[in-house]
């Protein structure tokens, strides 16, 4: 499943000059290059207002307070991102560093407690958590080693965690390189997919992906902890999937079976309209293609329309022949148009809300109407000027 675009959010944090540490260049790309991958068509979509970018942070404070805002806006999928130095304490827990760390000053980095709860006390129902870092420095190029487990130390209920390093390796910034080595290999496959993948670029196929294509170059071993359904969630679409690959060749899917993106998990109108056009992807029809199929019953123009607008359709005439016409089953055709029905409804009762009623409005606002309110809760009627 991909998440709702409008329900979901994303902090990328990442940390490459250091007042005490050595500097790592390469997660200043890593930032940039990550956001423009989740706001691509074949990934999450993410408006910019919705992934925030924290380069070099300058306090714990900017940080918790960027993580706080994105943890209770979420509704659907809340990803959390950190590129830097991994440091340990004397009790062997996890410390992100930020440009004033010291290695032996717990209280200069952010303590990755303070992100996890963060993340816990949201509203997502999902949270992804990428950790490109390990513990202590090792020498220019690395970032560094130290007790195994970094996953144990760093898991969260309900969430998929990706980190960077195994347990005795380091997690490898290569010299020269504009990329640290895993989130390289990560825009990799979100740039260019997997061949013989599945689909959808679930979070378990492009953890066993990293995991061999990095060993491959003689490079960490990334780790992963899945609790729940987070394998299930998908980094985007596969731009190297191939429906004509024999059975078991495509991470198990069946590719005669396209799975049409599914409306269940639409919390937003931005999600539906994102979703809409996802359909046309998985269908492999251009909008003129999709128009000649329907007889003509919905121009071309009209299917641009429908799928490049920001809000939600106020009727459903078009939305039907649309999905037919690309060839989405009647029973899924039926629950988009329940989902179209409680997004409005749900528009609906949230314009109510911030109206005042007729019966109020038609009231009329004399002297005699108006009341002061005491400290104490009786009120007195103002007398007449």
């Amino acid at each position: 499943m991909l998440p709702d675009p409008g329900a979901s959010r994303a902090v990328l944090i990442g940390s490459s000059r250091f007042d005490h540490l050595e500097p790592l260049p390469a997660v200043t790309n890593n930032l940039a290059a990550l956001a423009e991958a989740l706001a691509s068509p074949t990934s999450w979509q993410l408006r910019p207002e919705h992934c925030v970018i924290l380069a070099n942070p300058g306090s714990t404070d900017e940080v918790m307070a960027a993580l706080r805002a994105a943890a209770l806006e979420a509704r659907d999928t809340l990803l959390v991102y950190y590129a830097g130095h991994g440091l340990v304490d004397l009790q062997s827990r996890l410390q992100l560093a930020l440009p004033k760390s010291q290695q032996d000053w717990p209280e200069s980095s952010l303590h990755y407690e303070w992100l996890r709860q963060a993340v816990l006390a949201g509203r997502s129902e999902r949270q992804v958590l990428l950790l490109d870092c390990c513990f202590s420095g090792l020498a220019l190029g690395t970032m560094a080693g130290g007790p195994p487990k970094l996953v144990d130390h760093a898991s969260v209920e309900g969430s998929y965690l990706l980190a960077a390093s195994s347990e005795t390796s380091a997690a490898l910034a290569p010299p020269g390189e504009t990329y640290t080595a895993f989130t390289g290999q990560l825009l990799e496959v979100l740039r260019s997919g997997i061949v013989g993948g599945p689909e959808l670029l679930e979070l378990d196929a492009v953890y066993r992906h990293l995991r061999v294509a990095l060993a491959a170059q003689s490079r960490p071993e990334p780790q992963a902890r899945n609790r729940n359904t987070g394998a299930r969630l998908a980094l985007g679409r596969n731009r190297a999937f191939d429906p004509d690959l024999p059975v078991g060749m495509s991470g198990g899917l069946d590719p005669s079976l396209r799975a049409w993106p599914s409306p269940g998990g639409i919390r937003t109108a931005e999600g539906f309209i994102t979703r809409l056009g996802d359909v046309r992807v998985v269908s492999g029809l251009s909008q003129k293609a999709i128009s000649q199929r329907s007889g003509r019953k919905i121009a071309d123009g009209t299917v641009s329309n429908l799928l490049n607008r920001e809000t939600l359709p106020r009727t459903w005439t078009a939305i039907p022949t649309y999905l037919s016409a690309c060839g989405v089953p009647e029973d899924q055709v039926r629950q988009w148009k329940e989902v179209w029905e409680r997004i409005r409804a749900e528009q609906a009762d949230s314009v109510r809300d911030l109206t005042p009623s007729a019966a109020e409005d038609r009231k009329p606002q004399t002297w005699a109407r108006r009341l002061w309110r005491r400290k104490d809760g009786s009120t007195v009627r103002p007398e007449r000027g």
